[in-house]
């Protein structure tokens, strides 16, 4: 895969590395909502069948993102914190464990919070090592020797929204289903950036906000339901999630079953006729690049900055256990204040998470976008 620099409008003065915050929107997404801005000027242009094709298409290429085989298992969602609502809502852990790890991001921290509430479910938080030497290892050991016949639920990322830590969902899959607990995953980090497969992981939730590693618009995201909530009761009862709701002139012939699959989790107004387009958009995109030519472009324009920062002392995660699309970069006594100042005034962005200097590089980025960053860490 080549530099897709050409794609975006970002300013040539400025070195973004910090998709991990917001990506930038592709030319041709910015210029798919301009044009459906301007649709609202003529709502009578608007036809009963748009409020369905573009949903379906959105879902249709998402699955093949994720390699679902079914994309009525998918829902359109406007936030993590809503698609995870409907999962809350939806399972039974009273008396059990709810498997979080350390410094996890807050949308997917406070549901539990309120489960341990109103479930009496105990949150069992895996802290991650102190010692930097093996860190991503050990964390990954800590998290399966958690799993036992106590465990409801691991909630937990691919990737460490703060550090780029890899989680190896395989394995923590494979231990959750020996005590029949639930895993439920928060993907906003990894998927559209690091190859995700939901035959192989079967998680019984994959929740994502679509503005990050998605490419997508702020306020639209997409999350996948397994079987384990095909009878579910969502967070939000709206007119498009039932059954024969194509049917406009029968709407107020209310209709008790939900549409097929997890379509009964997806918000309402989720045809959203400005953001759908620019997400569906985003996403074909994605699927044009691949997902594996994107991590490996990252791979490719990081390996030898990150090996120049390695000689200056810092540390940087083992890649057996990170990302290189996003990961942390630390080193003892480092201010990452005043380091963050240093780099904002170069116009490199990037953000700080903790005690690490958070780095997520994509396609529009080159090797000498890297090498700025190593220059100004000493």
């Amino acid at each position: 895969m080549n530099l897709q620099k050409q794609l975006f409008d970002l300013d040539e003065n400025a070195t973004y590395l910090n998709g991990a915050f917001m990506s930038p929107s592709l030319k041709s997404v910015a210029e798919i909502g301009k044009q459906q801005v301007d649709l609202k000027l003529r709502p009578y242009q608007v036809k009963g069948e748009d409020f369905f094709t573009t949903v379906a298409s959105i879902k249709t290429e998402f699955a093949k993102l994720v390699n679902s085989n079914d994309s009525n298992r998918i829902a359109i969602i406007p936030s993590v914190s809503y698609g995870l609502a409907n999962v809350a809502k939806n399972i039974n852990v009273k008396g059990k464990e709810i498997i979080l790890v350390e410094q996890q991001f807050p949308s997917n921290v406070y549901p539990w919070f309120e489960l341990e509430k109103t479930q009496q479910a105990k949150l069992n938080i895996i802290n991650a090592p102190q010692d930097l030497e093996n860190r991503g290892e050990f964390w990954n050991k800590r998290v399966l020797e958690a799993i036992n016949e106590n465990t409801g639920v691991v909630a937990i990322s691919h990737v460490h929204w703060a550090d780029g830590t890899l989680f190896d969902l395989k394995a923590i899959r494979k231990k959750t289903k020996e005590f029949g607990a639930l895993l439920i995953i928060d993907g906003t980090q990894s998927v559209g950036a690091y190859p995700f497969d939901v035959q192989e992981i079967e998680p019984d939730a994959l929740i994502c906000a679509g503005y990050k590693w998605l490419m997508g618009p702020y306020g639209m995201g997409v999350a996948y339901y397994g079987p384990e909530f095909d009878h579910g009761s969502p967070i939000e009862q709206n007119w498009i999630n039932r059954k024969d709701s194509e049917n406009f002139a029968a709407l107020v012939d209310y209709n008790h079953e939900y549409q097929p699959g997890a379509m009964r989790y997806s918000m309402g107004e989720q045809s959203n006729f400005i953001l759908a387009p620019m997400f569906l958009e985003a996403l074909k995109q994605l699927n044009t690049w691949g997902i594996d030519n994107i991590q490996s472009y990252c791979k490719s324009i990081t390996k030898i900055p990150l090996e120049k920062l390695q000689l200056k002392g810092y540390w940087v995660e083992d890649l057996n256990f990170r990302s290189s699309h996003l990961f942390g970069v630390r080193k003892t006594g480092l201010d990452v204040g005043l380091l963050k100042q240093k780099l904002d005034k170069k116009n490199i962005f990037v953000s700080v998470r903790g005690s690490s200097i958070r780095v997520a590089p994509h396609v529009y980025n080159t090797e000498a976008d890297m090498m700025k960053l190593v220059d100004i860490l000493n």
